[in-house]
This record gives structure tokens, sequence and C-alpha cells, in this order.
């Protein structure tokens, strides 16, 4: 059972800061749920893991290739979120061209505990990550979840079935259009 409201919890993420100058010019700034949540309509998708297959190559560009659909929909921001770390996730946006959709670290894992999403994945070598879903937010409030089937520990991997853009985007556009 997944909770009605987002987890209260604070991410630990890296902003540009053009001041610092050189190769990594990012300084560190903690960003609260109701920062995040607060006030506004957010598509939420997590994933499994930065740089791994499925994430890569069909989950994250998905988001990032309808990234207009959802802002014409109403949507305020459109955020990937995993349990990585900020650095990795700056990197992997980078690697893949990941210009639009906001990369969010959970890099403790505790949002995704807060969801009830966080499984192990130590079979893999993973530790203890998210499980694959999407979901739709108003003012922190949890209006849609599309969470893969089969939520448990030690999966051997997590398809992308209902938790893609085009899924979210039908849900949105029938819902809000």
């Amino acid at each position: 059972m997944h909770p009605e409201r987002i987890p209260q919890t604070i991410f630990h993420t890296r902003v540009r800061n053009a001041d610092l100058g050189g190769p990594n010019p990012f300084e560190w700034k903690d960003v609260s749920s109701n920062e995040i949540f607060g006030g506004r309509r957010i598509v939420l998708f997590a994933l499994p893991g930065a740089f791994t297959p499925a994430c890569s190559e069909t989950h994250l560009p998905g988001f990032e290739a309808h990234h207009e659909s959802f802002l014409a929909l109403g949507i305020d921001e459109v955020i990937c979120l995993s349990v990585n770390d900020a650095f990795v996730m700056h990197q992997w946006a980078k690697a893949l061209g990941i210009a639009k959709v906001r990369m969010l670290p959970d890099g403790n894992g505790e949002f995704s505990e807060g969801m009830g999403m966080l499984v192990s994945r130590t079979a893999q070598g993973m530790g203890r990550r998210s499980w694959r879903y999407s979901m739709y937010v108003e003012d922190g409030a949890i209006r849609k979840i599309f969470a893969e089937p089969g939520l448990r520990d030690e999966p051997p991997g997590v398809p992308v079935e209902v938790s893609d853009a085009e899924t979210m985007l039908d849900y949105l556009r029938s819902s809000l259009g």
C-alpha cells in the first residue's frame, strides 16, 4: 500500500554555481519534499538505477521525449528519481543528453522507503534500490501511481510495462485534458 501523500524528506542535490568555475562548478543544496511538490503538479518516475539498461534505453529517454506534452497538460515539472547520489545522476543525464527532466537523487533511499518502494537488489550487487513506478502528484497529494507489477526484493529485473511516459500521458489526458 502506498501513502496518500508524498513522504517528507530532504534531498541532497547539487546545483550549478558559475562563480565556482573549473570543471565541477556545483555546490550542495538540500531541498525538501515540500519545496519540490508544494503547490505544484509533478510527474515523478522512479527507477532502479542510473546507467542500467531499461532505465537508460527506454524509461528516462521516454519522459525526456514527451516533456513538452506533460507541460502542455499543466504539469509543472517532470522528475526522475533514483537511489543514486547527485554526482551519478548528473553524469547519467549528461551521458544521455537529458536536458528537460529534473534528475532527483534519493541517495539514502529515504523517499523510496517512505513510498514503500525500496527493495533489495543485493543479488545483483546493487544494494537497496527503488522499485520502478511513475506517479502524478498535486500539491504533495499522490493522485495516481503506475507501479510495475511484482513489487518484491531481489527481482531478476524490472521491465518498463506500465510506468512509461505514454501510460502517464494517456492517464493525464483523460483526467486533466
